[in-house]
């Protein structure tokens, strides 16, 4: 078995909705069926008793080795408590050769997942051993490495909840959640609104303090010491008990509490001196640790907070009683579980030492031993829910405090003896205010009940109804995508939204394009939908794109499909059929939200066959009005586009609009049919994404088909009295559209410019040429610039081929170089003569027809 080509579809794809890896196996004979493989499912069993039933996707199809591959990659997951189900295992029209795709929640554990299955197929093939064991705790480790911690994987839930989408920025816990202009971020438990300032003072222990005094707020007396023997001074200035801790630390990192002794002193001094070079010592306050989170104005959970404790039972050492808590399954060495494991250090020994104890002591059964006076979940300590409790004047006051210091979201920490009570009851002050708090003793504590401060931290983001979404426009199709792409985007633009856009051409934001190249893929979508001056986004969504890493999104708002037709590019990546391509066009169909619509194509069979996949609403679209599917969607009351007596018509029950072709200049008075049906396509997305009637009609009547608007789509230009249009058609269901557009125009002989892409069927490059021969006095062949795996001239024979038989041209040429060809051409014609020109590289090649018609004056 060879497992080759393993990639990440990191969106909707073709299989699914599920996040994926998927990959090509490739099977000998005896490997596409384990019947033929005598011993090998006992053997794979005793090594991975938990893989299941291995059953094919197909029911006639035989399990085989790449079917192993799929059950063990997706149990592996399974068994190390990743929360993934979905997998599937497709053959392909190559004998042996299969497609796996299993689900994945982190893409290094799906790929580190799928490189253990293999090693488990190759040990149970060859006899050899597998450590189970060792396989499951790398995933487990893995995945808590590169998972979000519980803080941001709570409020990335909540966000999830409310349908708001989300992207992880870095592979630590910066998030962000939107799109465009309505995007949000946050950092761990911290969200963008929130000042650096604001960030600053809560570092800065002895400032928060003086800002709270101001603000009437109980803080306990304190002040920064310069070394340890100053740290000693102030303790006694102060008065012990005393608490020391680093003045702009975080977490509880360097904070020792109730030290009473010259030598517990060192040992605090020095753990905040390793946090910071300034340190503060302050007074003990008498009574419990709580932790209070405020969030916007709200008190929105507290916890009493426990130091890290064991209880003796009379037998155990201290040591022992730490390892047997620290393997409580929650505890863990990180954030990422709900408890942290007890920390054994020079710290834990001091606290030690002051209740008569060492590590090797064994306590009596039933006395606490307190390994830690701070209670922060971090250094291994325990949380009880007591929100209900609280006070409202106490409450008020961790809401004042939080004000003050200019957080958004923050954790406030209460020393008293009761959160029952007002603070200035009971001599309880407030001894710490922190940006960025921990969530996990409000989300998982360790007694109580659990609060969904997610949800309140994205209510704090976004508010009621909000879901950080902007108008989303994807299109796809044999034909049209780019046009009709443009198109909508200029609508859009004339309706006052900044406008982001990709298609073949580039990236385009509020129409200037800040990245070339072909941009029809998710990666260039992504970006846009990151970019903070974009209101709308329109996707050309190209197939190679959907098939390489799925949408670059999670649903749309407008899915359009101009046309499947005869196809184009079939034989690659295993789409080999028509129906094959339609499956795969219709992904965004499938992913349109439920208040969206699918703008599909009514005279193309396949396209109008997808309204069954759509979640949302349908608009048809078609030339003809009388279409049986037009009339139908019309009678009950739901969105057309057609053509009706020279108008654009847009109707919806006893709605409708119509916009006179004459003034639709991309469409030539409505002669240019292909143009029309774009034009129809375009029209439905804008009114799907719920654009103003007047913001349509003023895009389509300003919208021009020329180099510098739509490049290398139907660009006209007059040269010396003869008519040449620049075209990128470039399958033959393209090359049949711009025929019927040209025998619209009148020529005294016409003459075609025309390469082919090598990637294409050979059927398909002599079904071009096949075309023209009938339409066409003289053909030009040239061979392009990249043959795309073709021998020199292969393509060019095979155009020829086309021709055997053309019924018009009489005359055929073959040059070398596209630029060649088109001079070739142009030399060639006559007033009142017309050229096609196919053109392969769009801007250096209309760079150069311009360049030859101004020359021509």
């Amino acid at each position: 078995m060879e497992v080759s080509r393993i990639r990440a579809l990191r969106g909707p794809n073709l299989w699914s909705r599920h996040l994926s890896i998927e990959s090509v196996v490739v099977c000998t004979e005896e490997e596409t069926s384990l019947a033929r493989l005598p011993g090998f499912d006992v053997r794979l069993r005793a090594l991975f008793p938990q893989i299941g039933a291995i059953r094919p996707t197909k029911h006639d199809d035989e399990p085989s080795m790449a079917h192993v591959l799929e059950y063990a990659a997706l149990g592996l997951q399974a068994q190390a408590g990743c929360p993934v189900t979905f997998s599937r295992t497709n053959s392909t029209d190559e004998t042996g050769v299969y497609q796996v795709v299993v689900e994945y929640s982190e893409e290094a554990v799906g790929r580190l997942a799928m490189d253990l299955a293999q090693e488990l197929i190759r040990a149970a093939a060859d006899g050899s051993s597998f450590d189970l064991d060792a396989a499951l705790k790398s995933l487990r480790e893995l995945d808590e490495d590169v998972r979000l911690g519980p803080s941001t994987g709570a409020i990335v839930q909540a966000a999830v909840s409310r349908g708001i989408p989300f992207r992880r920025l870095t592979s630590g816990s910066m998030v962000q959640f939107g799109w465009g202009s309505k995007q949000r971020r946050i950092q761990a438990a911290e969200i963008d609104r929130t000042s650096a300032i604001s960030e600053t003072i809560a570092q800065d222990k002895e400032l928060t303090k003086k800002l709270l005094e101001a603000a009437g707020v109980p803080v306990p007396k304190g002040r920064p010491v310069s070394d340890e023997a100053d740290a000693w001074k102030a303790a006694e200035e102060i008065g012990l008990p005393v608490v020391v801790k680093p003045q702009d630390g975080n977490q509880g990192k360097g904070v020792t509490v109730n030290i009473v002794s010259r030598e517990h002193m060192a040992i605090a001094y020095k753990a905040a001196a390793e946090i910071s070079d300034e340190v503060l010592v302050e007074r003990f306050l008498p009574g419990a640790d709580f932790r209070m989170l405020v969030v916007g104005s709200r008190l929105i959970a507290a916890a009493r907070r426990e130091p890290p404790l064991v209880v003796g039972d009379g037998v155990h050492t201290v040591r022992e009683l730490v390892d047997a808590v620290n393997r409580d399954p929650r505890r863990g060495d990180g954030h990422a579980t709900s408890l942290t494991k007890i920390r054994f250090d020079d710290i834990a020994v001091a606290r030690l030492e002051i209740q008569d104890l060492k590590p090797d002591s064994v306590p009596p059964k039933g006395m606490r031993v307190i390994l830690r006076n701070n209670a922060n979940l971090s250094t291994g300590g325990t949380a009880t829910d007591v929100t209900d409790d609280v006070h409202p004047d106490l409450a008020a006051r961790a809401v004042a405090a939080a004000h003050m210091v200019g957080l958004d979201v923050c954790g406030v920490d209460v020393v008293c003896e009761s959160v029952l009570r007002p603070l200035e009851e009971q001599s309880g002050g407030i001894v710490e205010v922190n940006a960025a708090p921990g969530l996990r003793m409000h989300l998982s504590p360790s007694f109580g009940k659990g609060r969904d401060v997610g949800s309140a931290i994205i209510s704090e983001v976004y508010a009621a109804g909000d879901d950080g979404r902007i108008p989303v426009i994807a299109v796809t199709g044999t034909n049209g995508k780019t046009t009709t792409v443009r198109l909508a985007a200029h609508i859009l633009g004339k309706s006052g939204l900044r406008v982001g856009m990709t298609n073949t051409d580039g990236v385009y934001i509020q129409g200037k394009r800040v990245d070339t190249g072909d941009c029809s893929g998710p990666r260039s979508a992504r970006n846009v939908l990151m970019h903070p001056d974009v209101d709308a986004a329109v996707f050309e969504t190209a197939r190679g794109g959907m098939l390489r890493e799925g949408l670059a999104f999670d649903r749309c708002k407008v899915a359009v499909v101009t046309n499947v037709g005869l196809g184009d590019h079939l034989g690659l990546n295993y789409i080999t059929t028509v129906e094959d391509l339609a499956v795969l066009k219709r992904v965004i169909v499938n992913n349109v939200s439920t208040d969206g619509y699918a703008v599909l194509n009514a005279a193309d069979p396949i396209v109008a066959g997808m309204a069954a996949s759509c979640p949302g609403q349908v608009i048809y679209f078609a030339a003809d009005h009388h279409h049986p599917i037009i009339v139908t969607h019309r009678a009950q009351g739901k969105r057309v586009v057609f053509v009706e007596n020279g108008h654009v018509v847009a109707a919806e029950g006893h709605f409708n609009v119509r916009i006179p072709l004459a003034q639709v200049p991309l469409t030539r008075n409505g002669t240019i049919g292909f143009q029309v049906e774009n034009v129809m396509a375009s029209v439905a997305a804008a009114w799907g994404a719920g654009i103003d009637w007047n913001a349509i009609a003023e895009g389509l009547a300003t919208f021009v088909s020329d180099s510098d608007n739509a490049p290398g789509r139907f660009n006209v230009f007059d040269y010396r009295g003869a008519t040449v249009i620049a075209d990128y058609g470039h399958n033959p269901d393209a090359i049949a559209a711009l025929v019927k557009a040209v025998e619209a125009m009148p020529a005294k002989r016409r003459s075609v410019v025309i390469s082919g892409a090598g990637d294409r069927r050979d059927e398909d490059i002599r079904q071009q040429t096949e075309i023209l021969g009938d339409a066409f006095d003289d053909v030009i062949l040239y061979q392009d610039a990249c043959q795309r795996g073709r021998a020199d001239g292969e393509v060019v024979a095979l155009l020829r081929q086309g021709l055997e038989g053309a019924t018009r041209t009489s005359q055929v040429k073959e040059i070398q170089g596209e630029f060649v060809a088109i001079d070739t051409a142009l030399e060639l014609l006559k007033e009142g003569d017309l050229s096609l020109i196919l053109i392969d590289q769009i801007d250096e090649a209309l760079a150069h027809i311009a360049k030859r018609v101004a020359e021509a004056g």
